[in-house]
């Protein structure tokens, strides 16, 4: 979980910008935009194929 302390002199609009790329970074936007809808575990099989040949293509 992403916790950010505000202080008097950055203010409410640092903090919130802050949190933002703290929760980005740890990736908590992603794992929400997953779980909205269930996938069968044959979809996600197959993304993770596609995304894995993506993969390799870029480092050769």
């Amino acid at each position: 979980m992403a916790k950010i302390a505000v202080d008097e002199k950055g203010g409410l609009e640092k903090a919130l910008r802050s949190f933002r790329l703290r929760c980005k970074r740890e990736g908590i936007f992603d794992s929400c935009k997953d779980k909205r809808h269930y996938t069968k575990p044959s979809v996600k099989k197959r993304q993770a194929a596609v995304k894995k040949k993506f993969a390799n293509r870029k480092k050769t």
